[in-house]
């Protein structure tokens, strides 16, 4: 919960930015702009999934390890290993996108208007990697409040250097937009990194070959996932754009921006706090147990109420978000909304397998889901266009809670607490109700009957909450503590 609020503090801003970033790109580049950001992005990040090798995630574990067991000398050398390989990782990458990139402009787009596009924007797989070097520093060491920091910075600098230039040069200048993006993010993250003192260890070539096998082997097969995962993305992206055009990417690129974006905080503190406390206690299935109860049950009380006020004025958001152009995403939004209770659940769960280190389980797992996800968002495409493709991302994390759960009970006896049932129940059924609300009831009446449930999930999750936190309790220390220092 801590770890939530430091970042559900910083997300605040960060929604604020994003907002303002989202409505000037809807207005300065419209569904199109949006379109060519999201082929560009999901292209050089499909790259970057075959040429980063998971360091993002096992280095996290590595650092989180050594930091637990109090070995300065360990964090140190893992730390020197880590910075040498996102080197030669984002090298590699970069070179990859620019040999490949008449081919790529010619699969993503259909010709070759696009070449120095992605000539140029390959640069960007460097920086990110060593941007992701500097993270997994920070998150390993549990320095949540710089990680945080460095997310806001970037987040506003980000939106200083990308508007001016959508602004005076329209579509032409998301390369230099992506370029300049990438490397404000390494600066911010390299200033906030160098904040921690890390002991300082002589690496030989040999020493860090030998010593980042582990590391390697374990994030080449977490890397394998993420590019099931991009790879997906990529696939459905193509197939939108052969059959319903750019535009349609750029609205299915908004329409998921929309979730990712503004109810990602609880996820964004997941895979910061949580994966490292989670591997801590690794070693005990209790624990485990216990960890992952805690972290569903929070998850789905702070996400709850945030959900089903997209529920209810979702339209509206849009609008404010975007433009009355972006409405036809609105269906699309709804169910997404939905399928957000089941991967939040999901989520939880299946962090244990990458806390364990049961990389091939978890690359197995990953499989499995990859394909009945491309599967479902082909034929909701297919079907129903955009709102199809929420459609499909809700039976995707239905089905896919359903089968990391069964693993997990299966390979180490976990199984939910009560307690969880009956909070995700609750607070999943308001959720349906208001769902079924804002389908089938006339505006403004649905706005009315819609904020009775949302009032009804405010209340549910603060009752919650206090037992678990004692909030009351908190506050007034907080408040005493106030007043005593004035």
């Amino acid at each position: 919960m801590k770890a939530t609020s430091i970042f559900g503090g910083v997300q605040v801003f960060t929604i604020l930015i994003s907002i303002i970033r989202s409505k000037f790109i809807a207005l300065f580049l419209g569904a199109t702009g949006l379109g060519i950001v999201g082929l560009l992005n999901s292209t050089t990040s499909l790259i970057g999934g075959i040429t980063n090798f998971g360091l993002s995630t096992s280095a996290v574990r590595d650092v989180s390890v050594a930091n637990n067991n109090g070995d300065d000398m360990r964090v140190g050398l893992v730390v020197s290993v880590l910075r040498r390989w996102v080197w030669v990782t984002g090298a590699f990458g970069t070179l990859l996108v620019l040999l490949l990139s008449p081919w790529l402009s010619e699969i993503t787009f259909g010709n070759s208007n696009y070449i120095w596009s992605f000539a140029l924007i390959s640069v960007t797989l460097l920086f990110n990697q060593l941007n992701i070097g500097q993270l997994v520093v920070l998150q390993g060491m549990q320095k949540l409040q710089y990680l945080a920091k460095a997310s806001l910075a970037g987040s506003f600098l980000g939106l200083l250097v990308t508007v001016p230039l959508y602004y005076f040069f329209g579509n032409d200048g998301i390369v230099s937009a992506l370029i300049i993006a990438s490397v404000v993010s390494f600066v911010i993250s390299w200033y906030f990194a160098n904040k921690v003192h890390i002991t300082k260890v002589s690496l030989t070539n040999e020493l860090a070959f030998s010593e980042g096998k582990s590391m390697l082997k374990m994030g080449f097969l977490i890397s394998l996932s993420g590019l099931l995962v991009t790879a997906s993305t990529y696939i459905i992206q193509l197939y939108i754009s052969y059959r319903g055009g750019v535009d349609q990417v750029g609205l299915f690129t908004a329409g998921f921006s929309i979730i990712n974006t503004y109810v990602g905080l609880v996820f964004t503190a997941m895979a910061t706090d949580y994966f490292p406390r989670l591997s801590a206690v690794a070693k005990s299935n209790e624990l485990s147990k216990k960890t992952i109860n805690q972290q569903a049950e929070v998850s789905i009380l702070i996400l709850g109420p945030i959900l089903i006020a997209f529920l209810v004025f979702i339209k509206l958001i849009i609008i404010i978000l975007y433009s009355n152009t972006f409405v036809a995403i609105e269906e699309m939004v709804l169910w997404l909304a939905l399928a957000t209770f089941f991967k939040a659940t999901a989520w939880s769960v299946s962090f244990i397998l990458l806390a364990k280190g049961d990389t091939k389980l978890f690359f197995w797992n990953e499989l499995l889901a990859n394909c009945y996800v491309l599967l479902f968002d082909l034929v909701g495409y297919y079907f129903w266009g955009l709102a199809g493709l929420g459609i499909s991302c809700c039976a995707t994390y239905l089905v896919y809670s359903c089968q990391v759960i069964t693993l997990s009970k299966i390979k180490y006896q976990f199984s939910f607490d009560i307690s969880f049932l009956k909070i995700f129940s609750i607070q999943f059924l308001l959720a349906v109700s208001c769902f079924a609300v804002v389908k089938f009831v006339d505006k403004p009446y649905s706005y009315l009957a819609g904020s009775i449930f949302i009032l009804l999930s405010v209340w549910h999750s603060y009752i919650e909450l206090e037992k678990r936190l004692g909030l009351k309790i908190a506050l007034a220390n907080f408040l005493n503590n106030r007043l005593k220092k004035e």
